[in-house]
């Protein structure tokens, strides 16, 4: 019996995993987006919502939106937590005592100087393909 239970979980979880709508299904909230509908080349921007077992629900331009599963052709993602943006300060001094000295009076020596200046940039993660519509398979 226990044999059984444990061949019918193993099955489950086989057909599960050759079903890639359920990686679509579990996307966070917030999750960045590029979706690929039949026909079109250009992806939407969207950040996702929610997934049931027919539809995308997805946020563009802060409006929400479904897609049904049926139009679209490949999702791609990057999770929300891999945008981040990291802040980078630079300070460079020059020294008064290595520079050329232009006339006997004080105001003719040269002053402490520096110069700071600060770059962001973003970490980002590339997108990568978590689903793609299966095609019919050719007959023989």
């Amino acid at each position: 019996m226990r044999a059984l239970i444990l061949l019918v979980a193993a099955a489950c979880f086989a057909f599960g995993a050759d079903d890639p709508w359920i990686k679509v299904k579990a996307l966070k909230s917030g999750t960045e987006l590029r979706i690929y509908k039949k026909g079109s080349v250009t992806p939407i921007q969207a950040l996702a919502a929610d997934a049931t077992d027919d539809k995308l629900i997805v946020v563009i331009k802060k409006e929400q939106t479904s897609i049904d599963k049926s139009e679209i052709d490949r999702i791609d993602s990057r999770p929300s937590a891999t945008k981040k943006m990291t802040k980078t300060t630079t300070t460079t001094s020059v020294d008064p005592t290595l520079q050329p000295v232009k006339g006997v009076r004080p105001e003719d020596y040269p002053s402490q100087s520096s110069s700071t200046s600060t770059s962001w940039s973003s970490n980002n993660v590339p997108f990568e393909t978590i689903y793609r519509r299966e095609t019919g398979r050719p007959a023989k």
